[in-house]
């Protein structure tokens, strides 16, 4: 997204919101939950990880959503997989005609069909990048769970991807789709705050360690549950069942990187967006010191990781802090402000962090204007870098230096050696 382009689509938004009231009521139909789309103007759906976030999050979502056909499941646990047929199934069957929902165990053949439009990835972390790439290359748009990359070469290779194949890209940090998080935005963007000296993020944990092996449990028939698909890219390991939930499965390259990349990616991205560094990184990483680490982007503004002292907003906080003032907010919707005088008048709709309906709005209204969405595959790439760069200083526990034009730290060949990992045979980006 362009300079001009992120202006406008900020300015619209913030008049948008200017206007609400709190509280606010929005009709269903504004999110695309009428029933008169006609079958031709749907976009049709393909949802690759059957598990918590799709079961309990995507697929309700998307199933209510009018201009929306979920026309296939893929999964490699059987019952999921079944389970999530069952649920599509359910919710169409008074469609006329209606085909049914098709079930895949291999991602490659859902997207080799061509009456697919865009496929919702929810795997496990170790199985975003590889399938949006592959998606992309196939022709599909991608909204992806985050965090969308394993390490700093994933997310450069998925940002060209999407570029050279001119997809629709939305990572799955939805609270820039949030009229709070927005209106704080830009009280920061635009000096309301004064001069910008630092944002804060909340990672939910800084720990950083090698990915080991769980106790080995007897595997399953393939046919139950396919464990080397599963597996994939990353490392073989004897079969755990614990591992079959993606929390407990790779965080970050060969690490297991805590709350960095969890909540990391969601809040880490909402400092970027205030930071004006939607197209960098931090270029300083400093190892933890009284429970915060801080880096430091060129401008001089500081990013603070930490996971005490924030106020009763709700999960994913962040806080802005400028010369002149401060923001703070969270999923709660609500914001805590230095002066009021800061609202200047505006009501502020309170519009909490979960479910991600206005962010999947935001992405299927792109997927027909083939548009840009607010976390386009750029902005991912450099929230998701500053991450990982985050995450390679709590594991080598020293300060590190990142050229974020080069994407390499400066002079230090044991932490550039993290920026990526080998894969598993016989996968590649």
């Amino acid at each position: 997204m362009n300079c001009r382009d992120s202006c406008v689509s900020r300015r619209r938004f913030l008049q948008g919101i200017a206007a609400a009231a709190t509280p606010v009521i929005v009709s269903p139909a504004v999110l695309g939950a009428g029933k008169t789309t006609p079958p031709s103007e749907r976009v049709t759906v393909g949802i690759i990880g059957i598990g918590k976030m799709a079961g309990d999050y995507h697929l309700p979502s998307l199933l209510g959503l009018a201009d929306v056909q979920v026309v296939a499941v893929c999964e490699v646990d059987t019952t999921r997989r079944l389970h999530g047929k069952q649920v599509v199934e359910k919710h169409y069957s008074k469609q006329r005609p209606y085909k049914g929902c098709a079930v895949y165990n291999d991602f490659r053949e859902l997207i080799a069909r061509k009456d697919v439009d865009a496929v919702c990835i929810a795997t496990p972390e170790h199985w975003h990048a590889i399938p949006a790439i592959e998606a992309c290359k196939a022709g599909k748009d991608v909204y992806c769970e985050k965090p969308c990359t394993k390490n700093i070469a994933q997310s450069l290779a998925l940002a060209a991807t999407v570029r050279r194949t001119g997809r629709v890209f939305q990572a799955g940090t939805q609270r820039r789709n949030l009229p709070h998080v927005a209106f704080a935005v830009e009280l920061a963007r635009r000096g309301k705050l004064g001069k910008l000296l630092a944002v804060h993020a909340h990672p939910a944990g800084m720990s950083a360690s090698q990915s080991g092996w769980a106790p080995a449990e007897k595997e399953p028939p393939k046919e139950q549950v396919d464990w080397d698909l599963y597996l994939g890219p990353a490392a073989w390991r004897p079969f755990n069942h614990g591992l079959l939930d993606g929390f407990n499965f790779e965080k970050g390259g060969g690490m297991v990187g805590g709350g960095v990349l969890e909540w990391g990616s969601h809040c880490v991205d909402m400092c970027q967006w205030a930071a004006d560094a939607d197209g960098t990184a931090p270029i300083e990483y400093n190892p933890p010191e009284g429970g915060r680490l801080v880096a430091q982007y060129a401008s001089g503004v500081k990013l603070v990781l930490r996971n005490d002292g924030w106020l009763p907003l709700g999960s994913c906080p962040v806080r802005f802090e400028g010369d002149a003032g401060w923001v703070e907010l969270g999923d709660s919707g609500k914001m805590i402000l230095s002066s009021p005088e800061l609202l200047a008048g505006h009501h502020v709709a309170e519009i909490g962090g979960y479910p991600a309906t206005y962010h999947v709005r935001d992405f299927l209204n792109c997927v027909k204007s083939r548009g840009k969405p607010l976390c386009n595959a750029d902005v991912a790439c450099y929230s998701h870098i500053a991450c990982h760069c985050a995450n390679i200083t709590l594991y080598l526990g020293r300060k590190l230096n990142f050229d974020p034009k080069k994407h390499e730290f400066v002079g230090d060949a044991e932490a550039n050696r993290l920026r990526g990992e080998a894969l598993r045979d016989p996968w590649r980006l």
